[in-house]
C-alpha cells in the first residue's frame, strides 16, 4: 500500500528514469490514486512518453494529463507542411494501409480518421506521427473493422491473457459478435490497458470494450 506522497515520488522517478525525458521539467501530484501531470516539453513524443510512465507505477488508477507542448521558434512549422510530414510518413511505413486514413492538422494538433483492419496498425500510425516534429497533440479516431470472418474464441482470448505476464485469474472474458468484453479486476491501470492490447490481438474482432476496474488498496495520510 502507498501513501500520496509515495505513489507521487515512485511515478517522479519512473518520469526520470525515461532516456527521453532527462530534460523535460514534469509535475507530478497524487490524489486517492489519479495522478496529475503538468509541465512544458518541447516534443509530443516527450508528452507521451510521460504519460506511458506514469500508467506503468503501481497504484496509479487515473491519470489527468495537462502537459503543454511548445516548440523552440525554429521547430515551428504550418499546418500544411505537418499535415504532409505525418502523410508521407504514413506511406513510407510498409504495415500501414495510408489509403485508408484521413489527415486533419489544426495549430499543430494531428486528427487522424479511417478504418484499419488491425488494431496495432492503429497503434503503429500513432508511433510514427508522435515523433514528427510540429506535433502538438494527436486525436486518433482510426477505428478497426476486420476483414476476417472468422468467429472469435473466447479460450483464444483467455489463453492469450494466461500467456501474458499481467495475467490475473480476476479477469473474465465474454464474447458477443465482433466485440470481446472484458470484466473484473484489475491491480493496476497499466495491467488493464495491458489486457486490452492482448484482447485487441484477436482475429475478427471489432471492438474491446474494457470494463476492468483497478483495485488497489490505498493509504491516505
Amino acid at each position: 500500500m502507498k501513501t500520496n506522497s509515495r505513489l507521487q515520488k515512485d511515478v517522479q522517478n519512473a518520469i526520470k528514469w525515461e532516456p527521453l525525458l532527462d530534460a523535460a521539467e514534469i509535475g507530478v501530484i497524487a490524489k486517492d490514486g489519479v495522478v496529475s501531470l503538468t509541465g512544458i516539453v518541447d516534443s509530443y513524443a516527450k508528452k507521451a512518453e510521460a504519460e506511458n510512465a506514469a500508467k506503468k507505477v503501481g497504484g496509479v488508477k487515473a491519470i489527468v494529463e495537462n502537459i503543454e507542448v511548445k516548440f523552440p521558434s525554429s521547430w515551428t512549422k504550418a499546418d500544411a507542411e505537418v499535415a504532409k510530414e505525418v502523410l508521407d510518413a504514413l506511406k513510407s511505413n510498409y504495415s500501414i494501409p495510408d489509403d485508408k486514413i484521413m489527415v486533419k492538422v489544426e495549430d499543430g494538433w494531428v486528427t487522424l480518421e479511417g478504418e484499419l483492419p488491425w488494431h496495432y496498425q492503429k497503434e503503429e500510425v500513432e508511433r510514427v506521427v508522435k515523433y514528427l516534429t510540429g506535433v502538438k497533440g494527436l486525436i486518433n479516431k482510426i477505428k478497426v473493422k476486420s476483414e476476417l470472418d472468422d468467429a472469435i474464441q473466447k479460450k483464444d482470448i483467455e489463453d492469450a491473457l494466461k500467456r501474458s505476464s499481467i495475467y490475473d485469474s480476476e479477469i473474465k472474458v465474454s464474447v458477443l459478435g465482433t466485440t470481446v468484453t472484458l470484466t473484473g479486476t484489475a491491480n493496476s491501470l497499466y495491467q488493464k490497458e495491458e489486457a486490452g492490447r492482448i484482447a485487441w490481438k484477436t482475429r475478427g474482432i471489432w471492438n474491446v470494450k474494457n470494463e476492468l476496474e483497478i483495485n488497489y488498496e490505498y493509504d491516505f495520510y
